[in-house]
């Protein structure tokens, strides 16, 4: 049995026009695990780039502080998305695997 993955993708709604002036705008369809490496990536940069910002504060380069804190409040909050979609997604795992077939 085979089992085919998830694709994630938006809804996509397309016409043709009969006058043949319609333009068919072809773009790559990413698949789920494509946007979750993109999202992990998107929230390690974001971790990244806080803790570049707390080391300049610490060395006294940067002098606003409001964009260390900015900073960090945005790591802090996608790492806990993250955090509990992973949590969710293993609930979810939990639960399909306690199902009587």
């Amino acid at each position: 049995m085979e089992i085919a993955p998830l694709e994630m993708t938006p809804v996509k709604m397309s016409a043709r026009s009969h006058l043949n002036e319609t333009k068919v705008d072809e773009q790559p369809v990413k698949s789920f695990g494509e946007y979750l490496v993109d999202s992990l990536k998107k929230v390690n940069e974001l971790e990244l780039e806080s803790e570049k910002l707390n080391a300049a504060l610490a060395a006294g380069r940067i002098e606003d502080i409001s964009q260390v804190v900015v900073a960090s409040q945005k790591a802090e909050i996608a790492l806990q998305l993250t955090l509990q979609l992973r949590n969710r997604a293993t609930q979810s795992y939990q639960e399909i695997m306690r199902m009587q077939v």
